[in-house]
Formats: C-alpha cells, sequence, structure tokens
C-alpha cells in the first residue's frame, strides 16, 4: 500500500537561457508553478503520512521568489535543470518521486530519477 501526496507552489523569476538561439535567450520572466511528488509508505494514527504544511513550508524555503535565477544557479536555468534541482534538494528531507515545474500554463518539465 502506497500514497503518492502533492503540492504546489508558485514563485516569480526572472532568467535568459544561454545558447538558445531564440527569444528566450533573452531576459525575461515567468511565474513559476512547482508540483512536488512525494511517495508515501505509512500513516500515523491520525491516517497522515507527512504534514502538507510541513511540505509547503520546506518547498517556499527551496523556491528563489522574485529573482534573476541565472545569478542563483551555476546552470542554465531551464524547467528541466530548474526541476531536478527542486527535486535534489527536497529529497534530503522527503522521499520525493518527482518534481514538475511549470513556466507556462502549457510547458512544464518533470524530472524524476527513474
Amino acid at each position: 500500500m502506497s500514497w503518492t501526496l502533492k503540492v504546489r507552489d508558485k514563485f516569480s523569476a526572472a532568467h535568459f537561457l544561454k545558447e538558445y538561439q531564440g527569444k528566450c535567450e533573452q531576459l525575461h520572466g515567468h511565474t513559476f508553478i512547482v508540483e512536488v511528488e512525494i511517495k508515501a509508505q505509512e500513516l500515523n494514527q491520525a491516517g497522515i503520512s507527512f504534514d502538507f504544511t510541513e511540505i509547503k513550508r520546506k518547498l517556499a524555503e527551496i523556491l528563489p521568489d522574485h529573482t534573476l535565477l541565472n545569478e542563483v544557479f551555476n546552470f542554465n536555468p531551464s524547467a528541466e535543470n530548474l526541476s531536478r534541482q527542486i527535486f535534489k534538494q527536497l529529497k534530503e528531507f522527503y522521499p520525493v518521486i518527482a518534481v514538475t515545474v511549470w513556466e507556462s500554463e502549457d510547458a512544464a518539465a518533470t524530472y524524476t530519477e527513474s
């Protein structure tokens, strides 16, 4: 028996994509939506595996809100690279199975280790 918990948060940030050869190579911004999936194997006496409030708090600590992502990270801040970075940071605290970063309502990247 297992459960998949999902939480979402958002952050606003600017970035530019090096070596992109298109309009996204120029500085621009997004309101990114981040969805995290965590695997749970057992529940406590209250019927809860991980507290949503705690997961959201930890995610909010990690998200680089109102920054220039190129100055925060030492990698090209694409949705793919951002999803991998957030995954790695959250995995230190939770059994994360996937992180999806939406940079618009119809464009996202999901990172998993499978």
